[in-house]
């Protein structure tokens, strides 16, 4: 049983939320502030019940050790604008300037300590994370895991400071812990699953765990060219790996024998470079000309996917079908993200490019049951496999 920050009592407690703030830049300016925006229930929740909240997070991958490109100043002011009030952000992960930061906070306010990626004790080993735990538990009263992103993760943020002080799983965590239960072991059906995204090899874990599960499983992306060609189809020059045919083809099978519906795209917007004033045209998926590459699925696959798609009493999405980033290359995303606001039912963005891609173009965000913040997590979780961040949370 994972507890909720319901269950403590946070006023005049340092209550620290990990936070997952690792925000794309550019030119030092945030260009999709979703996850910062994401954290903002859990936040608001501690600061309005009297707790003073310090956010941990990180934003990138730096070295264990401080760049000025990686600190989380935008990020912190960025919150602070969200939050109406100034976030103050310490100059380090846990030394003289958080140990001042958090004993200047009074009850409401929210601070921020600096990228804890900047500290090599974070992504250390168990004895180096365990040491950089103490040392904010030291500063502390409260845990509280709201960075659904780095669950995956044994890092001392995410794992060892939960082992330290009392916790609980914020309000973003506990909505996606629930979500992703729900799908994997009990979701209405029809369910259908759409996969996409560049490769097969990345998906191959999470089609094993879900297809004894599923009803429908529509697949698109640079991923759907290693299935036509398990088929026997030509695919020209696009995407393709050719050491996952073989697994590609026992998937078609089993999926065969256990009466899912695999559904793959009819017809391939292809161009003839990978550039976005390219040449393209609209051709069979079955006989991909020479020398030209799939982009995005057809109109005809459209049509396919959207009826597919209206009648499931739950849908998840994870992974583009094509390169969504480019106009001429985008509808087949779109259409999928379109059918899935008008349906009824369960309907789950699983984060990643898929959650950039609802964000980029313009779709209503509130118009799905659920848009997860984690990437890699998403997957892992849908790969049927422990999260090491949500483990730590269970209480015996």
């Amino acid at each position: 049983m994972i507890r909720g920050i319901d269950d403590l009592e946070v006023s005049g407690k340092v209550v620290f939320v990990r936070c997952d703030l690792n925000v794309p830049l550019e030119a030092g300016a945030i260009t999709d502030d979703g996850r910062i925006r994401a954290s903002l229930p859990t936040l608001k929740n501690l600061a309005d019940r009297g707790a003073r909240v310090v956010v941990l997070a990180h934003l990138g991958r730096p070295k264990g050790t401080p760049e000025a490109k990686y600190s989380l100043a935008p990020a912190a002011l960025r919150l602070g604008e969200l939050l109406g009030s100034q976030v103050r952000l310490a100059s380090d992960v846990c030394g003289t300037s958080a140990q001042e930061t958090i004993a200047a906070l009074a009850n409401g306010q929210i601070a921020m300590l600096e990228n804890v990626r900047f500290d090599a004790r974070e992504t250390g080993d168990a004895n180096a994370r365990q040491e950089l735990a103490k040392a904010w538990a030291k500063l502390g009263d409260l845990y509280v895991s709201d960075g659904f992103g780095v669950v995956h993760r044994e890092q001392a943020s995410v794992t060892d400071l939960a082992n330290e002080l009392p916790h609980a799983a914020g309000l973003l965590v506990k909505a996606e812990a629930d979500v992703f239960a729900k799908v994997l072991s009990n979701p209405e059906r029809p369910y259908a699953v759409v996969l996409g995204g560049s490769k097969v090899s990345d998906k191959l874990k999470v089609i094993d765990n879900l297809i004894s599960n599923v009803d429908r499983l529509l697949i698109g992306g640079g991923m759907c060219f290693t299935f036509l060609a398990a088929k026997g189809y030509s695919v020209g020059a696009s995407l393709l790996e050719t050491d996952q045919i073989e697994n590609v083809k026992e998937i078609l099978d089993r999926a065969k024998k256990l009466n899912v519906e695999i559904v793959l795209p009819t017809d391939i917007v292809v161009a003839d470079t990978f550039a976005a004033d390219a040449k393209t045209q609209i051709v069979s998926a079955e006989k991909i000309p020479d020398g030209w590459m799939g982009f995005d699925i057809g109109p005809d696959s459209i049509a396919n996917f959207e009826t597919r798609l209206a009648d499931a009493k739950t849908i998840m999405w994870n992974g583009p079908m094509g390169v969504f980033e480019m106009p001429a290359f985008a509808a087949g995303t779109k259409a999928v993200a379109v059918a899935m606001t008008k349906n009824s039912g369960m309907t789950v963005v699983g984060g990643g490019d898929s959650a950039a891609a609802v964000r980029l173009l313009g779709i209503d965000e509130a118009a799905f049951s659920h848009i997860s913040t984690g990437g890699g997590a998403s997957l892992e979780y849908l790969e049927g496999k422990k999260l090491p961040g949500l483990s730590v949370l269970e209480d015996n």
